[in-house]
């Protein structure tokens, strides 16, 4: 009767179940730190980059899971301290011991790594900063873990409960900074539209340069520009469903206008080096960088640059 309790799937999927917990909990409390560290301190070589994509998985996943592993943890505690023979269930030795391997493992590998690079003279502040995260993530459940396996299934002591207060403190804590750089969800509907702005005055451009090649004239307006054989018709603002202001400067320049929500530099709340591109399809980089509402963007074509196609 005794050993069918101890095999019981009820323990099995619970302890599974907060252990699982665990790892998704680390996985995603690193990933969100990685994410803030390279919002904080962006690399310079990288000319585009939105940190806020991925710290928002990071922190949708965090908010849900994290809460879910303590109140589990509290409920394996609680059962065990009930039913003390629980404690030395086979499945939760089991997976405790590959628990304790894992975050030595991850210390010992971090310790490596950061040994590496300090002969290699790369220590950088964005490497030492993800460098000790990993390391604390690791000694904390090590610690932790070694402690649970030792203790008895009625004692928990008060360091331990300051150690547990503190941890749970520190995810709030980077939790709190990650809503704060990803933002509201309002605000990043109107990331997303001035984005997708910016994405279509690229088209537009694209399409202008081509028409150019074509005709070796700019057009007079946008309406020209609509092809019934491809199909192209001129996007418009996805947010007002206005026309995009277009205006031929030249006979090799033009002007493209259009509102936006936010300035490009306060598009995500934190520092970042100037300024903003993004890829032009062509294979030329333009500076799409933009002030908060109404925003224009002179072009010049270069004939050699973009020569016309042979006839």
């Amino acid at each position: 009767m005794e050993q069918a309790q101890r095999s019981s799937p009820r323990d099995l999927l619970t302890h599974l179940f907060v252990m699982a917990g665990l790892y998704v909990s680390a996985g995603m409390f690193l990933s969100l730190v990685f994410g803030l560290v390279d919002a904080y301190l962006p690399d310079l070589l990288t000319s585009y980059y939105d940190p806020a994509s991925g710290i928002r998985w990071s922190l949708a996943t965090l908010t849900v899971v994290f809460p879910v592993f303590v109140w589990g943890s509290w409920f394996l505690a609680k059962d065990i301290a009930a039913n003390a023979w629980k404690g030395e269930l086979r499945i939760r030795k089991w997976l405790v011991y590959i628990t304790l391997f894992a975050a030595a493992a991850l210390v010992i590998g971090d310790l490596v790594s950061l040994l590496y690079n300090f002969l290699g003279g790369e220590l950088s502040g964005r490497f030492l900063l993800k460098t000790l995260a990993v390391f604390a993530v690791g000694a904390a459940v090590f610690t932790y873990y070694l402690y649970d396996l030792r203790r008895s299934a009625l004692i928990f002591s008060p360091r331990m409960k300051v150690f547990v207060i503190a941890a749970c403190l520190v995810v709030a804590a980077v939790v709190v900074t990650g809503f704060a750089v990803a933002g509201s969800p309002f605000r990043q509907r109107l990331v997303r539209f001035d984005q997708q702005k910016v994405s279509n005055l690229q088209t537009i451009q694209g399409q202008t340069v081509y028409f150019w090649q074509q005709k070796e004239r700019l057009p007079q307006s946008l309406d020209e520009l609509r092809d019934p054989i491809s199909g192209f018709t001129a996007p418009r603002d996805p947010q007002s469903g206005a026309a995009y202001e277009y205006r031929a400067t030249g006979a090799l320049s033009f002007e493209l206008c259009a509102e936006f929500n936010l300035s490009s530099k306060d598009a995500l709340n934190v520092p970042k080096p100037e300024p903003l591109y993004y890829p032009y399809p062509g294979g030329v980089t333009e500076n799409w960088d933009h002030a908060e509402g109404r925003a224009c963007f002179a072009r010049s074509i270069d004939p050699e640059l973009y020569a016309k196609p042979l006839r």
